[in-house]
């Protein structure tokens, strides 16, 4: 009997599940997700599954993990603070592509260096320069290096990052490493947020391989990828970007292996996002621009994704303008105050039970920080320190932690580091006061709710009557916005176009006069034409109010709950890579390599070099991860001109895809 154990860590829970020979889930666990140490979190999930199936640790042949932490942290701003070695650009290119969007105020340094199209070297690397700034830029957690043409000759990259390496320790990230492709802004882009999220990934990967090992699990560990495929823990630790999208991924592939759907919209609710995709014709879509998270634009291969940030913890941010007022979800995920009351009950409920004593509602009420254990707080500014210093491992309401209007920004930038957690009112916390869910402090979250019902809109009158009141607005809230997620994504997938973005499509008043089947001198229908299928924990409580809304088939496949973990377990173990060939001369054929071009007089050498080596690099990697029967996919891209009447080889790109048969 070969058990496979699939791991998914998320940002509010860690899920466990076993399934035997890849047919039947035969136990499958929860564990809340510990972020000061993930082991603890991912310890008590496996535990309990182990435990739940009365299976030993030598019956696992293979554990595999997915991760919302990577996209949690890219929608959430969050990560560790970066510096950016910008190699032949000009300073300019910060602003024009992005970049400073990306680095979010982190150090960046523009240097002279960088190669032409062809591979020659422009101008040499400004090493003084390099070294200068290492020297004056401390506290920095990972290195981005991008240099100019650098898919066409590394060597700048790679002699910058021996430098930092020998002069900081810290990780690097080169951007060709990430991409065969050209486009340097972007690859810096995606460089930068590989950088950022190489420590969180490596701790993540290094404490659940030390879990495994404490419960005597010694079979080998797989990571999945944002394409859903498999990967070694030790090719994720080197590239961590490759693992956005993970969880959302691995939902696709568990979401197909639980329903057997051939056409079907996937939407996954988790604590901080919403992930939707489509699967058409049996198979999830591949997004052929790159991987979109958090507002950036990437080079890495995933799933055609929608990440809105839209779940049961999504901070719920009440709007007084208008008469009647309203709420509004995310993006921002915060601690419930359920949760944070759980943990520390007695100083929530003094502190709430005095905020519902005052004849005002404080701009604060509800809102607590806590620290988060064993993350660093190097870097910091004195702001922060002062109020890192107050707070202390106390659990504190904002009302007594902010003494003025500039530690708000302060505060921001702790959390936006992920060393302080906030709480503030949730969908969890309305599923609390409603009876939906019972996992944490019912009592808690029905006073936050009845604080936050208090405040006055336009009208003068309090924004809802009761705390059951204000929890329906929320919830229905959820509805609308999870409804319009979807809507977002069918028109952008529609294969015909409607002319407008599929933003303001799915808005449109014709869009929301025939959901609600509008009868006049018109009749306006609209409807969603394909099944959801409606994954995440909290799915069956949420998402049988957007089939009707959306008047769509909703489909709650039983172990709903942890498609991620399943998909973790049931994807296959893949590794794709990719090389140029170009032509700076007729007849002379170069191949762009780690160590620099190398050029041939014939294109079928420079063809044949080039396979060999992202074979033998491929099925290596492949099989040091322990696959045995693997087949090897080579696709060869040759673009040609026509030359007077003859074809002339312009550029070749050269794509091996290895994987587990």
């Amino acid at each position: 009997m070969a058990l496979a154990l699939g791991v998914d860590t998320g940002g509010t829970y860690t899920d466990a599940v076993l399934i035997r020979d890849e047919r039947e889930v035969i136990a499958s666990a929860k564990s809340l997700t510990t972020r000061a140490d993930l082991a603890i979190g991912v310890g008590k999930a496996i535990s309990a599954v182990l435990d739940e199936a009365q299976v030993t640790p030598d019956q696992i042949s293979m554990a595999s993990l997915s991760t919302t932490l990577a996209t949690n942290a890219l929608v959430e701003g969050q990560g560790g603070r970066v510096a950016l070695i910008y190699i032949g650009f000009k300073e300019s290119d910060l602003e024009k592509h992005g970049l400073r969007d990306a680095l979010k105020g982190d150090p960046a340094l523009v240097v002279a260096g960088g190669h032409s199209h062809a591979g020659g070297e422009v101008t040499k690397l400004d090493v003084e320069a390099l070294e200068a700034f290492l020297d004056s830029n401390t506290g920095v957690s990972g290195f981005a290096v991008a240099a100019q043409f650098a898919t066409r000759n590394p060597t700048h990259e790679l002699e910058a990052a021996r430098i930092i390496t020998e002069k900081t320790g810290a990780p690097v990230t080169c951007s060709h490493q990430l991409s065969a492709k050209l486009n340097g802004p972007k690859r810096a882009v995606t460089a930068v947020l590989n950088a950022r999220l190489i420590g969180m990934i490596d701790r993540l990967i290094g404490r659940a391989q030390d879990q495994l090992l404490a419960l005597d699990i010694t079979a080998p560990m797989m990571v999945v990828r944002g394409d859903g495929a498999l990967m070694s823990a030790e090719q994720a630790r080197e590239r961590p970007i490759e693992t956005i999208l993970s969880g959302p991924a691995a939902s696709i592939v568990g979401a197909r292996w639980l329903t057997g759907a051939e056409n079907a919209l996937v939407s996954d609710i988790g604590g901080t996002t919403t992930d939707v995709a489509l699967i058409r014709d049996g198979k999830p879509a591949i997004d052929p621009a790159g991987a979109q998270v958090g507002g950036f634009r990437t080079m890495v291969e995933a799933v055609a994704m929608r990440t809105h940030g839209l779940g049961g913890d999504s901070q719920v941010h009440v709007m007084t303008e208008g008469l009647k007022g309203g709420v509004f979800l995310g993006p921002r995920r915060v601690l419930p105050v359920s949760l944070i009351a759980s943990e520390a009950p007695e100083v929530v409920h003094a502190i709430l039970d005095e905020q519902l004593r005052s004849t005002t509602v404080g701009e604060h009420d509800t809102r607590f920080a806590r620290r988060v254990p064993g993350v660093h707080a190097d870097g910091i500014g004195v702001r922060e320190e002062a109020l890192l210093d107050r707070l202390g491992d106390q659990v504190l309401p904002l009302s007594g932690l902010l003494r003025t209007r500039m530690e708000n920004g302060a505060l921001t930038r702790l959390v936006d580091r992920g060393i302080l957690q906030v709480s503030g009112i949730t969908p969890s916390d309305a599923s609390h006061v409603l009876g939906r869910v019972e996992a944490w402090d019912a009592d808690a979250a029905r006073k936050a709710l009845e604080l936050v019902a208090r405040k006055r809109v336009g009208s003068g009158d309090m924004l809802a009557a009761s705390p059951a009141q204000l929890a329906k607005m929320i919830i229905d809230q959820l509805t609308e916005q999870t409804s319009l997620t979807l809507l977002e994504t069918a028109f952008a997938e529609e294969t015909e176009d409607f002319g407008l973005p599929s933003k303001e499509l799915a808005r449109h008043v014709l869009t929301q006069r025939g959901l609600a089947q509008h009868r006049g001198l018109l009749a306006l229908d609209a409807a969603l034409n394909v099944d959801v299928v409606g994954l995440g924990a909290s799915a069956p409580s949420y998402y049988p109010a957007v089939g009707e809304r959306l008047r769509c088939k909703m489909v709650l496949p039983e172990h709903a709950g942890v498609a991620n973990a399943i998909g973790a377990v049931v994807g296959r173990l893949t590794l794709r890579r990719s090389g140029t060939i170009t032509s700076p001369a007729e007849g002379q054929y170069r191949v762009h390599l780690e160590d620099g071009p190398k050029d041939f007089n014939a294109s079928d050498e420079a063809l044949a070099l080039l396979e060999k080596i992202l074979r033998d690099e491929t099925e290596g990697a492949v099989r040091e991860a322990g696959a045995e029967d693997i087949r090897v996919v080579v696709d060869r891209d040759i673009r040609t001109a026509r030359v007077e009447e003859r074809e002339v080889f312009v550029e070749a790109m050269l794509t091996v895809d290895v994987n587990r048969h």
